[in-house]
């Protein structure tokens, strides 16, 4: 692809916000990328413009036939200035894969993370300095077709916005609460489950109030067909540590590709931790606990990282983990992640792409 990008600078900026009190996703820098797909022509017209509101017509195909994909990215600023992104060109290979499933075209990942660099370049100021914060990074697509007819769109626009972020718990790197859902389900094989697209989060909400109403805060999907094998947990990937194991659920069509999950993985080979992908039921991990080999297990995605998980309530059961305090392998895996984030640590793994900028805070 070489058509240029062009760059529309903002007359007016926008008033950043107190970095000790960042929350998530609530604050957005001044300049967005888009990019338009006609039929016929391709993806056309990458621009970087000022962040503003869309003006779609009220047929447009995303607002009734949720064609619409997207992904999770961070930037990170260093104690040197300088501003790192972590494996991005994975988030391009996952995003072309809910792409396929959700008959969108194909992107050039190269292209946008190109564009996505000259975006962090113009927003550099956006990327927050404090402990814990980073600039979260959010590329989207939807169909902007005007067109009542099951079928997919000829025209899309591709987004990205980004937005300085604080931790995604407020409590940091703290022990959650999960409830084990056996009446909803998330994704089945064949459905949507490896593709990242809103309905697959639309879905999810009944059960994360039913569990927030019980003071939980997220809960662990088991599989659609005998709702007895461990899936996910809330939005991310879920690990478990069993008499010295490291254990995640096998990809099965229904289980979203985790960058994270992926790194997490490539860690612990790297340190000859033991692990495993496979299917896990959650009868194993309610008979580890009572064996006393259940030892710990956590989340992982792009917005918290590693979550470590302290009790999980199934049925009348409750299955504490470490005494409810966040695991020695979950605290190094965030430590060793966070920190090659950062800069802090050295990468062995070539996960960071560096973004050249001019004159990074």
């Amino acid at each position: 692809m070489t058509q240029q990008i062009t760059v529309q600078l903002a007359e007016t900026k926008r008033e950043k916000p107190d970095q000790t009190n960042l929350g998530f996703g609530r604050v957005f820098t001044d300049h967005m990328f888009m990019m338009d797909y006609t039929e016929g022509t391709g993806w056309h017209d990458a621009r970087i413009v000022p962040y503003q509101p869309l003006t779609l017509d009220p047929s447009a195909m995303v607002f009734h036939y949720g064609q619409t994909v997207f992904e999770g990215m961070k930037a990170y600023l260093t104690e040197e200035g300088r501003v790192f992104l972590f494996r991005p060109e994975k988030n391009m290979e996952r995003l072309n894969c809910s792409n396929e499933r959700l008959c969108i075209p194909q992107i050039d990942g190269d292209f946008i993370i190109e564009g996505l660099k000259q975006l962090i370049e113009v927003d550099q100021d956006w990327i927050p300095t404090a402990e814990g914060t980073s600039l979260y990074i959010r590329p989207f697509i939807i169909a902007t077709e005007p067109f009542l007819g099951v079928a997919p769109a000829k025209n899309y626009t591709l987004m990205i916005i980004m937005s300085p972020v604080g931790l995604y718990y407020k409590e940091g790197i703290a022990p959650v609460k999960i409830l084990v859902e056996n009446d909803f389900v998330r994704a089945v094989k064949g459905g949507t489950g490896e593709a990242k697209t809103g309905g697959n989060y639309a879905s999810s909400l009944k059960a994360q109030e039913i569990a927030s109403g019980k003071e939980y805060s997220q809960v662990l999907w088991l599989d659609g067909v005998e709702k007895k094998y461990i899936e996910e947990v809330g939005s991310m990937n879920v690990f478990f540590k069993i008499d010295g194991e490291v254990v995640t659920p096998a990809l099965n069509g229904s289980i979203l590709h985790g960058v994270t999950r992926d790194s997490v993985i490539q860690l612990l080979k790297h340190w000859n931790v033991p692990v495993s992908e496979r299917r896990l039921s959650i009868d194993e991990i309610a008979q580890a606990y009572r064996d006393g080999k259940l030892e710990e297990a956590f989340g992982t995605g792009t917005a918290a990282v590693i979550s470590p998980i302290g009790e999980f309530l199934w049925g009348e059961e409750k299955i504490v983990l470490n005494n409810g305090e966040t695991g020695e392998l979950s605290k190094k895996i965030y430590d060793t992640i966070t920190g090659i984030q950062k800069g802090k640590l050295e990468d062995p793994f070539d996960w960071i792409t560096e973004v050249p900028v001019s004159a990074a805070k």
